[in-house]
């Protein structure tokens, strides 16, 4: 006889659902409607949330971090099963290999699929520990592991795979393709030996409140639910559960048909258990009501004053990288960035890309060869959920100094080909740009830099090519004007 659908499963399924949807619909949107819906899928995302603290010690972001930690407390790692989005993913291809039609290919290779494993708990440690010391010493290659940039990466690379850095999809795609046959194979490995993530949950879960408890009373050793943890955390045969590993995806209950799995305190041994009431209901409900606490526009056509054909456009060489206003300086932005590509997605005009450097691998940079940056665009800042780009008001925006305008005379039209141009200072929003006669009598650029706000209006509507005569040099900390 089959055991009946559990509620709490099926209330996860339903949670997990929703947030996989928002998630992957935050990272392919450009029109800003999903973040104005769904963004907040983003900032209450543990680690994200835990950086964020380091540089805004707002009240939310602290209710945030510290719900998230009471919850893993309170009722162990709901927070792996329903939202993280990359532990979602895995469940996914937990299910598909675990559907009727793979069994006899499992039997066939002799594989058992999940039965109950020792923890690799120093193994476990030792990454978690590399990761720290890598968060501290190279930042952007200890965001490669954390999930919630990880799953954003993912999602990006295979939606706007043609536009980006070939490192960027070459890596995402082999850690989408190794994760997914890892949990289509082994399950929840991935969360229980390298998510950092996973590690900090699993040392708060371990003396969680509310957990899977076996009533051996009930209990036939048929080991049912033991082949259906994901986790490798049920011990059927000691009638124990490993809670430091267990995601509560409550996939367990449904298997056992004696009723023997239940969700909530432990009952005591000395105690007679005789027909516990199920307050499962009532506890995942309680949990959801502490979570709900924390709480399309048209595309603008391109346009380069008719001068030239923008797909030739090169991108120019700078000195300092550009980064967007509110990050307020690159050795900033570069500690707290996770390289989740969530801005990326969300920049309007494409400006910013995944940076190619080794020093901060995967981390956006702002490049004008297909737009520039509006100036009463925030959309980067509202949506970043590490605070490496702090929120800032469109009036602000225009006030902040990223990098400065640079002319080179040997790139210009005026200079190479003696026509009239002034596409520049046409186009300047602060009036940074001047023309002024050349010794031709012809009307050249010049470069307020005291005004310039490194916009990059003016180097994508230059017309020379195959590099602009005039770019936009990063400033290593940004300032007020």
């Amino acid at each position: 006889m089959k055991a009946k659908t559990h509620f709490l499963r099926v209330l996860r399924i339903v949670l997990a659902g929703v947030m996989l949807v928002g998630m992957t619909w935050l990272f392919v949107d450009t029109t800003g409607l999903a973040a104005q819906y769904v963004g907040w899928m983003a900032k209450v995302q543990f680690l994200p949330a835990v950086l964020r603290l380091f540089v805004a010690a707002s009240l939310v972001i602290l209710i945030v971090v510290a719900l998230t930690l009471l919850l893993t407390r309170l009722f162990g790692r709901i927070y792996c099963s329903v939202i993280c989005p990359l532990g979602i993913m895995q469940d996914v291809f937990t299910w598909i290999g675990g559907q009727k039609w793979l069994k006899k290919i499992w039997r066939h290779l002799g594989h058992n699929r999940w039965h109950y494993e020792q923890g690799h708990r120093k193994l476990r440690v030792g990454i978690f520990t590399a990761f720290v010391i890598l968060l501290l010493l190279w930042h952007p290659i200890a965001s490669l592991i954390e999930p919630y940039s990880l799953f954003g990466r993912i999602v990006h690379s295979l939606t706007f795979s043609g536009n980006e850095a070939g490192f960027l999809l070459i890596s995402s795609l082999l850690l989408f393709v190794g994760i997914g046959v890892w949990a289509f194979v082994d399950g929840r490995e991935w969360c229980n030996t390298i998510c950092p993530v996973g590690t900090i949950l699993s040392a708060v879960s371990k003396h969680s409140l509310f957990r899977i408890n076996i009533d051996t009373a009930k209990c036939t050793g048929c080991r049912a639910c033991e082949r259906k943890c994901k986790a490798k955390c049920i011990d059927a045969q000691n009638h124990t559960v490993d809670t430091s590993r267990c995601v509560d995806c409550f996939d367990c209950l449904d298997k056992c048909q004696t009723g023997a799995l239940t969700y909530g305190k432990p009952q005591s041994p000395s105690h007679k258990q005789t027909a516990p009431t199920d307050t499962s209901r009532r506890t995942f409900l309680g949990m959801l009501g502490v979570l709900a606490a924390t709480g399309v526009a048209e595309a603008k056509p391109k346009t380069d004053g008719g001068l030239a054909i923008i797909e030739n456009k090169q991108v120019p060489n700078r000195q300092v990288p550009l980064k967007p206003a509110g990050s307020q300086s690159i050795r900033r932005f570069s500690q707290l960035c996770t390289s989740c590509q969530l801005c990326v997605t969300a920049c309007p005009e494409h400006v910013l890309r995944p940076g190619t450097d080794l020093q901060t691998l995967l981390q956006p940079e702002m490049q004008f060869d297909k737009g520039y940056c509006l100036t009463g665009c925030t959309r980067c800042a509202d949506i970043c959920p590490t605070g490496a780009i702090l929120s800032i008001t469109k009036e602000e925006k225009t006030s902040y100094q990223i990098g400065h305008a640079v002319w080179i005379r040997q790139n210009c039209v005026v200079e190479t080909d003696g026509v009239s141009c002034g596409n520049c200072a046409r186009h300047c929003p602060t009036g940074a740009i001047l023309m002024v006669q050349n010794e031709q009598g012809r009307l050249i650029p010049t470069v307020d830099t005291e005004k310039c706000i490194g916009c990059g209006h003016c180097e994508y509507v230059c017309p020379s090519r195959p590099f602009s005569a005039i770019y936009v040099e990063g400033h290593e900390q940004h300032r007020r004007i």
